[in-house]
């Protein structure tokens, strides 16, 4: 949906209908969050299947992933709406060409917080799994050659 809403973006911002723009602004944020939220999800799971490996049981897994990937999102679009809707519009990039319109965040602040510092928590949440995840490996790489060494003797 992030690619179609991307793709469409610039022809129907070329309509000049702020309800449509507005929409297509949002919706465009919207699924950019839950591309990087289902990211992290995905670390997360990562980390749950190889180092927590046994008793992660947890009731109800995948619906809780979905309310996560898909409402953690949708929790910032609302905030952003709710603070003032006209955070969202056309921004016009070139006169000379008017299909270089593109309804996306007119607010530099509300963009630096409700997408890039997203992103960077979603980033950092990354690597701390995988950094985990990478020195529980060598753990058990390290733990197994010694023990095939003591066997060997």
């Amino acid at each position: 949906m992030l690619n179609m809403v991307f793709l469409t973006n610039s022809w129907l911002s070329s309509f000049n209908q702020p309800g449509l723009c507005i929409t297509m602004a949002m919706l465009l944020h919207y699924f950019l969050l839950a591309a990087f939220t289902w990211m992290c999800l995905e670390s997360v799971h990562f980390y749950l299947a190889l180092v927590k490996v046994f008793n992660v049981y947890v009731p109800k897994y995948i619906l809780k992933c979905c309310i996560a990937g898909w409402g953690i999102p949708a929790i910032v679009i609302i905030l952003v709406l709710i603070i003032n809707k006209d955070f969202y519009g056309n921004g016009s990039h070139s006169e000379s060409n008017p299909y270089s319109n593109f309804c996306w965040i007119q607010d530099n602040l509300v963009f630096y917080i409700s997408v890039v510092a997203y992103f960077f928590f979603i980033f950092l949440t990354n690597t701390a799994m995988f950094i985990t995840v990478l020195l529980q490996i060598h753990s058990v790489k390290t733990r197994t050659q010694k023990r095939s060494r003591f066997w060997k003797r």
